[in-house]
């Protein structure tokens, strides 16, 4: 999962260079949404244990599938598209490695965790790393990255949303279920787009103009950054507390930014390793706490 998401930082730049931050997302949630349905029906099993459902059955259930899909598929991944294409790989990855304290705060307002002075200070710590990281080029809208930022922030709090708020689903239904009932949701919200945009491709001529490349990156995208990364993340998070998982995502930082002065020729600038530096070692402190102080979502 980690490998899956962190790569996607590199292959979503590559993408980029083909198609529109538009084009990418919403051809990528519609893709996705076909990739999962065939997995869906294929893995869908005869018969399920007790208190694990394949399928919503009440009103009440489909708008909580819309939710999450608005939330984790819509927003995090639109914005995460459009946020990568005004911002740096390294700037995006660990604007998103903020994502575990947002669900840590979150999961402590849902009474799912407890928040204790150690994960306070390492909250503002981190805080004050992405501060740094937004102040690189001047804290104003015209700056280099600063609105890229904001959007991936945007993106990153959605998914915070829909970690916390799937974490009871995933108490109920099985990782492939939820992922297919969500992108089917997410699919049918961004569908209208998606048409829009294959139109404003066509008249443009432009579909022929995409290279190879471009729909490789897509096809990644979707198939690994939005299908399997997604069940991996909700088989896992029915066995974990929203916060625990999230720290696995503390190594997309440090294998992003590494990926992106490698492979896309990105500087290591003192902002970005101090800003870096504050990131990790705040969301660290974080996760050096007791584990006795999280409270399993789904326990009785």
């Amino acid at each position: 999962m980690v490998a899956c998401w962190s790569l996607n930082f590199i292959v979503g730049k590559v993408g980029l260079e083909h198609l529109s931050p538009l084009t990418l997302a919403s051809f990528r949630v519609v893709l996705a949404g076909i990739i999962m349905a065939p997995i869906y029906f294929l893995r869908r099993p005869r018969s399920t244990p007790a208190r694990q459902r394949t399928s919503p059955s009440t009103r009440r259930e489909w708008r909580t599938f819309a939710l999450l899909g608005l939330l984790g598929v819509v927003l995090n991944q639109v914005c995460f598209t459009v946020g990568l294409n005004y911002t740096t790989v390294g700037h995006s990855a660990l604007i998103i490695g903020m994502g575990p304290i947002l669900v840590l705060l979150l999961a402590c307002a849902q009474g799912l965790e407890f928040l204790t002075a150690k994960k306070a200070l390492g909250m503002a710590l981190a805080f004050g790393g992405v501060v740094v990281l937004a102040a690189e080029h001047g804290l104003s809208l015209r700056s280099g990255t600063l609105l890229g930022d904001l959007i991936t922030f945007t993106g990153s709090f959605a998914f915070a949303l829909y970690t916390v708020l799937g974490k009871k689903v995933a108490a109920v239904y099985d990782s492939v279920s939820m992922n297919a009932y969500n992108y089917l949701a997410g699919g049918i919200l961004v569908l209208p787009l998606a048409v829009y945009e294959a139109l404003r491709l066509g008249r443009a001529g432009g579909w022929a103009a995409v290279g190879w490349k471009g729909w490789a990156a897509l096809g990644y995208m979707a198939a690994f950054a939005s299908v399997l990364a997604y069940v991996i993340y909700f088989w896992v998070l029915r066995h974990m507390t929203a916060s625990r998982l999230g720290a696995l995502s503390y190594l997309h930082p440090v294998m992003t930014t590494l990926l992106g002065v490698v492979l896309l020729g990105e500087k290591l600038s003192r902002s970005l390793l101090l800003g870096g530096g504050l990131v990790l070692a705040g969301v660290a402190l974080i996760e050096s706490g007791p584990r006795e102080n999280q409270r399993e979502a789904n326990s009785p």
